[in-house]
């Protein structure tokens, strides 16, 4: 390590770009600019959804100047996420950060917009949050903010740390004035292993409108984790999976499937993916009792 500290962060920043530029590719989807993706197997790339307009003869360009075609396999407009299929197993698959981000660490965004190689961005972490909505009808458990200048073709790269390890996906797809939001790894890789397997993620439905209420004190000791809120029930759909399974306005549904449900958002989180359609635990308190009735979550 020499004495200036400068070139020394200029030359590990310029380093962990490199290593990004290896599973970073180029994909050209869309009739304008060409976007880019992160290989997440040999025969896979993750991109932003909105950057794929056709879902068969998709180019992909690779660091080494490889290239290969490429199919669309899934699709999640909800997240704003789209699982390529690749002709040919050739991708140098990405490597996840050890160590979940945090706020105020310095990153990099890059991207593969041209066949002219890679473009990175500097900047910070400003700010981690989530569970939100989308307002595609999708859900983010988490998410992650920076200052880093999401240019033209950034959407579908990787957020990078200082090692070269992938902290998440950019996209810039949210209309959020084409300011780019970075979708965590573990929640997007999670994603991706659903659209692999079935090609899009199953949002569900019980019914129900709600109000968020505090806990009653003494109802709180029969719940098993520690929660103060609950969404108390105050309208049911007719024929709905709600009022199907048994469920009655006054109820305080607090959780779905074991897991504590305090607001809204945790609902909506909690009614996707494998639950749809299936006989899934609903924790509730009626007249102050804890109970759990079991209801078949309908699909939106």
């Amino acid at each position: 390590m020499s004495k200036n500290i400068f070139s020394d962060l200029s030359q590990s920043m310029a380093d962990a770009a490199e290593k990004a530029g290896k599973y970073t590719a180029l994909v050209d989807a869309r009739r304008r600019i060409p976007a880019s993706g992160i290989a997440i197997a040999k025969d896979t790339i993750l991109t932003a959804g909105h950057v794929v307009e056709r879902e068969e003869d998709i180019k992909i360009l690779f660091g080494d100047g490889s290239e290969t075609s490429a199919r669309l396999a899934g699709r999640d407009p909800g997240t704003d996420l789209a699982v390529l299929k690749l002709d040919s197993a050739s991708a140098s698959p990405a490597e996840v950060a050890k160590t979940p981000a945090r706020v105020g660490q310095l990153v990099l965004a890059i991207g593969r917009p041209s066949a002219n190689g890679i473009e990175s961005s500097f900047g910070i972490i400003n700010r981690i949050g989530g569970p939100v909505r989308t307002g595609r009808g999708g859900m983010l458990d988490s998410y992650i903010k920076t200052d880093v200048v999401s240019y033209p073709g950034f959407s579908g790269g990787p957020l990078i740390n200082g090692e070269g390890e992938t902290l998440g996906i950019n996209t810039s797809g949210f209309g959020m004035g084409g300011e780019a939001l970075t979708i965590p790894t573990d929640v997007a890789w999670k994603i991706a292993d659903i659209l692999v397997k079935h090609g899009k993620i199953k949002r569900g439905y019980i019914g129900i409108r709600s109000q968020t209420v505090n806990i009653p004190g003494e109802s709180r000791g029969q719940l098993s984790s520690e929660q103060e809120t609950g969404l108390l029930i105050v309208g049911i759909e007719k024929d709905s999976p709600a009022e199907k399974g048994g469920l009655i306005i006054g109820d305080i549904l607090v959780g779905v499937a074991g897991t504590a449900v305090e607001h809204h958002d945790e609902l909506f989180s909690r009614l996707s993916g494998d639950v749809v359609g299936k006989s899934t635990p609903m924790d509730v308190l009626r007249g102050g009792k804890f109970q759990t009735i079991n209801v078949v979550v309908g699909e939106r």
